[in-house]
Order: structure tokens, then C-alpha cells, then sequence
């Protein structure tokens, strides 16, 4: 058992994206800092873990001693004048079928853990796991039905590799059959999680029911969703209908009142190309009654 007392450093404030069933990120969201944001205590997670260990271990082993052994009640051969080492009993421990000396007897390997000490390590593995970036967030598991190849899509979309570890609620029957014929996903339930099977995974993946400590959105986190941009409207195109004006209707509309102007300055030259003719003829007639007076 450590020595001394158990003190826990850890940061202010621990974030982490939250993703659908897809693989898409929904948004981020807080996780306990009491939980995640704790700094590893090495020691203290060897020491648990051996604990955990040990006590699964059933203790059953057993061996026979030379007086559990059946048979060698009778003196072999005569205490003396055999020019041999004296014996007692051929179930002794240095003969051939004899009993065993100093074997195992049935045990309890169990050792005593302050549950301080086993929160302490759970907390400083997934700190741990969560510092190396191999931890994922699910909001909930989209499957309807139990299916191998589902959990193997989703799995996929979380960009998971290697030995994986599948926190589920009691709620999660479903979840819990899809990934049941994987043999590198090893599952348990969130009441159940150590810190053993934590160390002993390359990726924990819990969803939103299962997270320790409980998660807090964080505030303008979601991603925006993307929004098509309207094309230019062709010239000469009739304007769409209703009060909502794109930046492409302006370019049409500007593009149209160019034209219209030029024409009516051409009308305008035009009507005083015309008016000039009229004006000669008037001088002309005023010429010819100077000449007749």
C-alpha cells in the first residue's frame, strides 16, 4: 500500500468533441476535470492494477503432502544391514509418487484497497488515455438491430484502431450484441469500468449516458452548417419572385439599366438630327421672298 498521503493535481478545464454515429462532429463539450483532468499517479495505477489483478486469480491450486498421499504405511525395508539409507515410507517427498514438500495449498490472493486509492487510479488512467488523444465521444449508438457489420462501419468512421473498449449502459442491449463477435472490442459497463481495463485498451469510447462525472456543452461549439450559394442570375433572366435579393439579381439589374440609358441618348441625338433639315428649309424660303421683292 503507498505510503503517505494521496493528493490529486489536476487542470481546470477539460474539452472534447462530441461525434454522431457517422463519425461527424456534433460539437464539444466539457468533462469533469476531477476525473479527466487529473495528472497520472504511475505508482499508485501499478499498485491497483496488481491488486485488480490478484484478485482475480481463484486460489484453487492444491498439492498433497506425504500424509495425503495414499499408501507407504508400511516400512519399505529393514532399519539396518541393507547397506541402503534408511526409509520410512515410499510416499515420502523424494520418492517417485511420494507428496510434495512446501506446495500450494487453496488461497484468496485478495488484497485490501482503500477505495481512495482505486478511484484515484480509474481517474489517473483516463486522464492518461485522454492526454494521448484515445478517447472518443459517441452521443448515442445508432443501431436498430444487432448487427457485426454496423459496428464495424461505425468503428470505422471513429477512425479506431487496435484493442478498443466500449463503455455501454444497461439501456445498450443492442449495442452490446452488434459488437459482441469482435474479438479485438472488449466491452463493459459503466458502473464496472477500473482502472485495468482502461491500461489494458488503446481506445475507450464512451457515449453521452456513460461518461464519468457527466458532460456540459459548451457554448457555440456546434459546427455551422453550410449553406449554398445562389448563381448569378443570366442577363435578360425575369427577377424572381418575393423580397429576397441576391448579389447576383443586383449585377442583372445594374447590367440592364446600362442599355436603357444608352438608348435614349441615342433617341436624343436622333430627334436632333431630324429637327436639322427643317431648319435649312426655312432659311431656304426666307431667301427666295428676299429675291421676289
Amino acid at each position: 500500500m503507498a505510503s503517505g498521503t494521496i493528493t490529486e493535481e489536476r487542470t481546470s478545464t477539460v474539452s472534447l468533441e462530441r461525434h454522431n454515429g457517422e463519425g461527424d462532429v456534433i460539437d464539444t463539450v466539457e468533462l469533469d476535470a476531477t476525473i479527466f483532468g487529473v495528472v497520472p499517479n504511475v505508482p499508485l495505477m501499478h499498485q491497483v492494477v496488481t491488486a485488480q489483478l490478484a484478485a482475480r486469480r481463484s486460489g484453487t491450486h492444491s498439492t498433497k503432502t506425504r500424509a495425503e498421499v495414499a499408501g507407504g504405511g508400511a516400512k519399505p525395508y529393514r532399519q539396518k544391514g541393507t547397506g541402503r539409507a534408511r526409509q520410512g515410507s515410499i510416499r515420502a517427498p523424494h520418492f517417485s509418487g511420494g507428496g510434495v514438500a512446501l506446495g500450494p495449498k487453496p488461497r484468496s490472493y485478495a488484497q485490501r484497497t482503500p477505495r481512495k486509492m482505486i478511484r484515484l487510479a480509474l481517474c489517473s488512467a483516463l486522464s492518461d488515455r485522454l492526454n494521448e488523444g484515445k478517447v472518443r465521444l459517441v452521443d448515442a449508438w445508432p443501431f436498430e438491430v444487432p448487427k457485426t457489420k454496423d459496428a464495424m462501419k461505425a468503428l470505422r468512421a471513429l477512425e479506431l484502431e487496435g484493442r478498443i473498449l466500449v463503455v455501454l449502459s444497461s439501456d445498450d442491449a443492442v449495442a452490446e450484441r452488434s459488437f459482441g463477435n469482435l474479438p479485438y472490442v472488449h466491452l463493459v459497463e459503466a458502473a464496472q469500468l477500473s482502472a485495468y481495463e482502461v491500461l489494458a485498451n488503446d481506445w475507450i469510447v464512451f457515449t453521452t449516458a456513460t461518461v464519468p462525472g457527466g458532460v456540459r456543452v459548451v457554448e457555440g461549439s456546434a459546427p455551422k452548417a453550410k449553406t449554398a450559394r445562389k448563381k448569378p442570375a443570366a442577363a435578360g433572366a425575369p427577377a424572381a419572385s418575393g423580397g429576397d435579393t441576391s448579389v447576383g439579381d443586383d449585377s442583372s439589374a445594374e447590367e440592364d439599366v446600362t442599355p436603357v440609358a444608352d438608348e435614349s441618348l441615342d433617341q436624343a441625338e436622333g430627334s436632333e438630327a431630324v429637327e436639322e433639315p427643317a431648319d435649312e428649309a426655312d432659311a431656304d424660303d426666307d431667301d427666295k421672298d428676299e429675291v421676289e421683292e
